[in-house]
């Protein structure tokens, strides 16, 4: 499993990615992302002095990819915020665990690791992008269709949350 900095960093670099390349306010990507505006803007900067993202301060400014999103993977990510799921371990805990000091769990562990690696070289920001627009994209129409669904209903089957959602004062 992703740590939480990289999970958050690859939903904002896709986020981004899916914006079109235009410089985003790192508060609107946080919000977008659901992450802490403040652990986002730190994350961001990290990835600012390994190249990865560009920022800009100011009017129009905000950050941006360095490089094309289906040139940036998930395994840079993890490389560049130090993610532990890329550093071999022992699943069991043991110091050195190598193959002529193997746990039990060694040779599950290898190959799965092996998978996981290429996993994350192989899957892009282009690929995270394509995800949050199309999550994005389920979300409005799932809003969009309950919406119409509540204006349609008798008033006395419309709890009184799906009114205030609803209502175009509220918001």
């Amino acid at each position: 499993m992703l740590s939480q900095a990289t999970t958050y960093a690859a939903t904002a670099l896709g986020c981004i990615a899916a914006m079109g390349g235009k410089p985003a306010l790192v508060k609107v990507v946080a919000e977008a992302c659901g992450a802490p505006a403040a652990y986002l803007a730190k994350i961001i900067n990290q990835l600012a002095r390994r190249k990865l993202v560009l920022t800009q301060r100011g009017a129009g400014g905000g950050v941006s990819l360095a490089r094309p999103p289906q040139d940036i993977s998930l395994f840079e990510l993890c490389q560049v915020l130090e993610d532990p799921v890329i550093h071999p371990r022992c699943m069991l805990g043991h110091e050195a665990c190598s193959q002529d000091r193997a746990c039990p769990a060694h040779d599950f562990c290898i190959s799965h690791r092996q998978r996981l690696i290429e996993f994350l070289q192989h899957t892009t920001i282009a690929d995270i992008a394509a995800f949050e627009t199309r999550r994005r994209w389920t979300a409005a129409s799932r809003l969009e269709s309950e919406t119409r669904s509540t204006k349609t209903r008798k008033p006395s089957q419309v709890s009184t949350a799906e009114y205030l959602a609803s209502s175009p004062t509220s918001g």
